[in-house]
């Protein structure tokens, strides 16, 4: 599936900048431009209906270095658990993913709530799903994780 069918908008991160900014969830909207069945088939699981959110991974592969130029470009993906499966892939600025994760990180350190930050896929411009998630991947562009700049939740070992 091509990447260029994917817009990705983010919301509720402008408050992290702000010493005294009310934290708020941060949510990320991925609409999807393209063949819907396609990728209404990969949100769906064996059972007919959509993968929950323990079904989903969310990770950001960089594919230039941090530090070589402050304009790093990498791919955002999520994945099903269960199959290892590509569900979807698109390319953004790593700036702007490092943002929404420290967003993410301070509003779960403010919240005692299920997930520190929400994806919602669209197809079409109609919500297709909506996942409450606390973990978000952030791999060097060799394929190693970068532990410091990913969102972990304390406990979880990988």
């Amino acid at each position: 599936m091509r990447r260029d069918y994917f817009t990705l908008q983010v919301g509720n991160v402008d408050w992290v900048e702000d010493d005294d900014g009310t934290p708020e969830k941060p949510t990320v909207t991925i609409e999807f431009e393209g063949p819907v069945s396609t990728l209404q088939e990969r949100l769906t699981g064996t059972d007919g209906e959509p993968l929950d959110a323990e079904e989903t991974d969310v990770a950001f592969r960089l594919q230039t270095a941090l530090d070589e130029d402050g304009q790093a470009r990498g791919v955002v993906s999520v994945t099903n658990r269960v199959t290892g499966d590509f569900i979807l892939e698109l390319n953004e600025d790593a700036d702007d993913v490092l943002r929404f994760i420290k967003a993410a990180r301070r509003y779960g350190e403010s919240a005692e709530t299920e997930g520190e930050y929400t994806v919602n896929v669209s197809l079409e411009g109609e919500s297709f799903v909506t996942y409450d998630k606390s973990t978000f991947l952030v791999y060097n562009e060799d394929g190693g994780l970068l532990r410091s700049q990913s969102l972990i939740p304390s406990g979880v070992e990988l």
